[in-house]
């Protein structure tokens, strides 16, 4: 499994930005470009699953560090 690297508002906001994307997918079919609504997925899955690899490539976390 992947190590959480999400914070909570990053995941929250993750999560309403990918929610908002399918919707307009399925809302919008007559959007010339409406396909390009398909990477709504991304954010949803990265979201949910709190982690994201972009962030493990480059080193980056949003959550809150571990008090000792």
């Amino acid at each position: 499994m992947f190590k959480k690297n999400v914070g909570s508002i990053d995941r929250a906001l993750r999560i309403v930005a990918g929610v908002a994307l399918l919707a307009a997918f399925f809302a919008l079919p007559e959007l010339p470009a409406r396909w390009a609504l398909l990477i709504g997925i991304v954010p949803l899955a990265t979201g949910l699953m709190g982690s994201c690899p972009l962030y493990s490539i480059l080193g980056l976390s949003t959550c809150p560090m571990k008090k000792s």
